[in-house]
């Protein structure tokens, strides 16, 4: 059965993992490691992707992606090329380095963000690279060390983490922290590494309880999440790929989309930003969140920081925003 092809649209969040070739080590020394963190560094900042947790081990890595406007399959062959071409000449080898697919799961944000992070992050701690979590802050070669602020990577997206736990630094962290401790006795977690209707659900038990209730939910081996992001995900990709990726192409943004909303509804930017429930400014704000998340990919969790409202609050707006959408007829773009 061929393989079916990557599901990417901007904004969306990828856990990729990728091994060495029959699982042959990929990092020999730390020149091996320095030298791929100054690639990943350098096409981070290019292709504006935003790199939120990432780990070494000797014959594998992870890294948790949110895509910007270039493609991830476009950042990975980069890096992937890069790397295996330093490598080979260093070591005087030749042939393959890697895996010849490397996976990436298209993961549901607002419900796996933080596991993930965690997840990617005590990788060092479970192959016994790191005793501990004291150690785990320090370690150079995981994305751990430069949220705790031990080491410094200026490619790696460190405030957007933080944020989802304080707006205090200093407490984010120590919160941060305390999450990551609780999750060292958990293990390998094969529900985190694959997509799938068992892995989305947390395992057989959670199927057959489904499927007893009479709840039956779609999936796909590309995508960590419910049946409804399944669904949600495969029915946009094809149509919305394309338009997404033009519209980051062409700046669009927050601050944009606010424009756009200002000349269409004749009201200042600074009026839609506001808070308080004035009708127009709702109106606006509505549509501000629908044209964000269904147009750019931006995440429900982003806007509810953005905007000082729950994640609840931010679902009710963009259904609201696309009826207001519907029945104005107002349009993103000028046909």
């Amino acid at each position: 059965m061929p393989r079916k092809s990557r599901i990417d649209t901007p904004g969306a969040l990828h856990h990729i993992i990728v091994r060495g070739i029959e699982r042959s080590t990929i990092f020999k020394d730390s020149t091996d490691r320095h030298n791929f963190l100054e690639r990943i560094g350098t096409i981070i900042q290019e292709t504006k992707t935003r790199c939120l947790a990432w780990a070494l081990l000797s014959n594998h890595f992870n890294l948790l992606l949110k895509t910007g406007c270039v493609p991830v399959a476009t950042v990975m062959r980069r890096l992937l090329t890069g790397h295996a071409v330093f490598f080979n000449k260093r070591h005087r080898r030749s042939g393959h380095l890697f895996q010849n697919r490397y996976k990436s799961i298209l993961c549901q944000e607002d419900a796996y963000l933080l596991e993930l992070v965690r997840y990617i992050h005590l990788n060092p701690i479970r192959a016994k690279i790191v005793k501990d979590i004291v150690a785990l802050d320090k370690y150079r070669f995981c994305g751990h060390s430069a949220l705790m602020g031990k080491v410094k990577n200026d490619w790696q997206d460190i405030e957007w983490v933080l944020k989802l736990y304080d707006e205090r630094l200093w407490v984010a962290r120590r919160q941060y922290r305390a999450f990551v401790r609780k999750g060292v006795s958990q293990g390998r977690r094969k529900d985190l590494i694959g997509g799938g209707l068992i892995r989305s659900a947390g395992g057989w038990a959670a199927v057959k309880a489904m499927r007893k209730a009479k709840i039956f939910q779609k999936s796909d081996e590309r995508i960590l999440g419910d049946g409804d992001f399944v669904e949600q995900v495969l029915s946009a990709a094809q149509e919305q790929m394309e338009r997404k990726y033009m519209l980051m192409a062409q700046g669009y943004d927050l601050d944009k989309i606010v424009e756009r909303i200002s000349s269409l509804m004749n009201l200042e930017p600074s009026e839609i930003w506001a808070a308080g429930k004035v009708r127009r400014r709702v109106a606006a704000r509505s549509l501000l969140c629908y044209w964000a998340v269904r147009d750019l990919g931006i995440s429900m969790a982003e806007l509810s920081r953005q905007l000082n409202l729950s994640l609840s609050g931010i679902s009710l707006s963009v259904k609201r925003g696309e009826k207001i959408a519907q029945d104005k007829d107002y349009k993103l773009l000028d046909d």
